[in-house]
């Protein structure tokens, strides 16, 4: 694994499990011996799966982290000899990679035209300009990427590739679909703040993850998670005061600085986590007023929280309340 961080942790979100955070509703010791947990390292991050007590799931830990070291090797801006790194660097105008990363570059691409360029997976140079990447020179121009099988092409000399606001997505599928391949149909998997949950708790409700208030701390809201994910971005995690107001470390492609304002975290809910993940940036980026209105014209589910004069102001779209437990 690299020594430098796979993707900066862009995520103001934590994940509450029973058995992580005593604060949830509900709660209770007997609740805590009903689950399995293994935890570890990946991406600059921490990991778990939280798992019904009694069904094996230590025997997965290696394979979980293959899964992990293998996506750090395709994707990974950090890491000179990862798929992305080699495309940054290339002087010609393909190469070959994996299928998974053209299968998350092609996500990453679709949703760079559906949030009108709010998500932008060229976006590194000014990432790393501002202190939070890698990649510190380089073209931009998401329209100059192209897909095909097992290639990756660019349209212009210097272009350059950063998933790291929807490769981690892609991870925590992967590592769900381990665990379902393996027989397990109730399971709680947390990477780096981001979380997908399926089937039930073993009490038989829903697992419970929170929504964390960015200006007081503590929960925000608590959300009932079966067959969904959820991602957040947000000021939070990475971020820093210059000249008054805090900036975050996600960039807005439309300015080429960190995102300002008074949003401070944009939470999603969908059914795979890349999807979560990728449409947190994109949101982020537009913005606390063209954020909600981009997520509404796409039914996407999100939670905007505000920061309205020191006082927590919430606005959610599509079916997000659906949701709150």
């Amino acid at each position: 694994m690299s020594h430098r961080p796979s993707c900066p942790n862009r995520r103001a979100f934590l994940g509450m499990s029973a058995a992580a955070a005593v604060a949830l509703p509900g709660l209770s010791r007997a609740e805590a011996r009903a689950l399995d947990r293994i935890e570890g390292r990946a991406f600059g991050t921490a990991w778990r799966v939280t798992a019904p007590a009694g069904r094996g799931l230590e025997a997965l830990r290696s394979k979980i982290e293959r899964v992990l070291d293998e996506v750090d090797r395709q994707m990974s801006p950090w890491r000179a000899d990862s798929e992305i790194a080699g495309y940054n660097a290339a002087g010609t105008s393909a190469i070959w990679v994996s299928d998974d990363t053209v299968t998350v570059v092609q996500a990453a691409l679709d949703l760079a035209r559906a949030s009108g360029g709010a998500f932008d997976p060229t976006v590194g140079p000014l990432v790393g300009r501002w202190g939070f990447g890698p990649i510190t020179d380089g073209a931009r121009g998401w329209q100059s990427v192209a897909t095909g099988k097992g290639l990756l092409a660019k349209g212009r000399p210097g272009l350059t590739l950063d998933l790291c606001g929807i490769a981690k997505g892609w991870a925590l599928d992967r590592v769900a679909g381990l665990l379902r391949a393996a027989g397990h149909a109730d399971a709680l998997i947390n990477i780096g703040g981001e979380l997908a949950g399926f089937g039930r708790h073993p009490s038989g409700r829903a697992w419970q993850v929170a929504v964390e208030d960015p200006l007081a701390g503590g929960a925000a809201s608590v959300l009932a998670l079966t067959d969904r994910a959820v991602a957040t971005s947000g000021l939070v995690a990475q971020s820093y005061g210059v000249s008054g107001p805090d900036r975050s470390h996600i960039i807005d492609p439309a300015t080429g600085a960190p995102v300002r304002g008074a949003l401070r975290s944009v939470s999603v809910i969908a059914m795979t986590a890349m999807e979560a993940d990728g449409w947190a940036t994109a949101l982020f980026a537009a913005g606390a007023v063209k954020g909600p209105a981009l997520a509404e014209r796409h039914g996407i589910g999100a939670l905007f929280l505000s920061d309205a004069a020191g006082r927590l102001e919430a606005q959610s779209t599509g079916d997000f309340a659906r949701y709150l437990a």
